[in-house]
């Protein structure tokens, strides 16, 4: 397909007649960045759904004190509803910049916030079924992913600020989208990382199951646990085809066919961020997973946490082997 030229520089509104190297050029839609107006139903949906999980995951996080769920799940919710939110303001105005520059960096930068909430689990869940068969400590889970998250977050944010900044086809665009292609495909790192992790411990777990705890087989079995890890799946599969999808799109350049093309956009950018957002809504820890709750005295908490990091190291490597 041909991509027809930009339109000019000094283009305000479609359908203007502007002065352009000698000749008069009318502005277009196609001459647009994305070449279409966004669509005004799919993008209103969007935005109304991510505002309504925002204060559902806010009511949530306080009610049942999942506050590091909370945050992260409100951070995503939030930054995709502002988002489309932008998109709504291309569709009344597929010219300005101001729609372009909020849709580019809260869309590329929330779904970090999601995944976000999704890391914080497995620390968890390897502190509830036991640490001996656990490659790390519970807390290096933490620490290690949420850090990935956040050199993702600022690669991703950095570049969709320059991006959104720059004129079409400018140095300064070339390096923002460049930043955003590192911070996506490091981001694709961290979640392959994460899914062996957790899968190689759900496999070693299954093997062991016979010297798990009566509680422990109790929650093991149980359906609210087991929706809860449903969630994490469809979350976790949700973010990965988008962080694919988003790679080629950046790579092949603003106004590639690619960046064109909304239906693809919807489904594999919004749809999977839906599917992601509302699993991880419904099947909420705090009714599903309680051990990811602060529900429990902090100094008792920490003080398991601390003994399974530091007394545990011994049976795990003779698990490991």
């Amino acid at each position: 397909m041909t991509v027809p030229p930009p339109n000019p520089n000094d283009c305000t509104s479609i359908g203007q007649v502007v002065e352009w190297n000698g000749r008069q050029v009318e502005c277009t839609i196609e001459g647009t960045l994305y070449g279409y107006y966004p669509s005004l139903g799919a993008n209103g949906f969007f935005a109304a759904f991510f505002a309504l999980c925002f204060f559902v995951q806010l009511g949530l996080g306080i009610r049942y004190k999942t506050w590091t769920y909370m945050i992260a799940l409100c951070l995503g919710c939030f930054g995709e509803a502002v988002g489309y939110g932008g998109r709504i303001m291309m569709y009344n105005d597929p010219i300005a910049r101001t729609g372009f520059m909020v849709q580019i960096c809260c869309l590329i930068i929330s779904p970090a916030f999601i995944a976000a909430g999704i890391y914080v689990t497995l620390k968890h869940i390897v502190i509830t079924f036991g640490t001996s068969w656990s490659r790390l400590r519970p807390a290096w889970y933490t620490y290690i992913f949420i850090c990935g998250d956040l050199i993702s977050l600022a690669l991703q944010g950095a570049g969709g600020g320059l991006a959104s900044g720059g004129d079409d086809g400018s140095s300064t665009q070339q390096t923002g989208t460049n930043l955003m292609i590192a911070g996506v495909i490091f981001q694709v790192v961290i979640l392959v990382f994460f899914g062996y992790f957790l899968v190689e411990y759900a496999i070693r777990t299954h093997r062991r199951r016979d010297q798990l705890s009566t509680e422990s087989m109790q929650l093991l079995h149980s359906t609210p646990f087991r929706c809860f890890m449903f969630a994490i799946a469809v979350g976790y599969t949700g973010i990965f085809i988008r962080c694919v999808y988003r790679i080629p799109e950046l790579t092949g350049g603003w106004r590639s066919e690619l960046m064109r093309n909304e239906t693809e956009f919807i489904v594999l950018e919004g749809v999977m961020i839906v599917l992601s957002v509302a699993a991880l809504t419904i099947f909420h820890p705090g009714y599903c997973f309680p051990a990811l709750a602060n529900t429990i005295g902090k100094s008792k908490t920490s003080t398991r946490e601390k003994s399974l990091d530091e007394g545990s190291d011994v049976e795990r490597v003779a698990a490991l082997k």
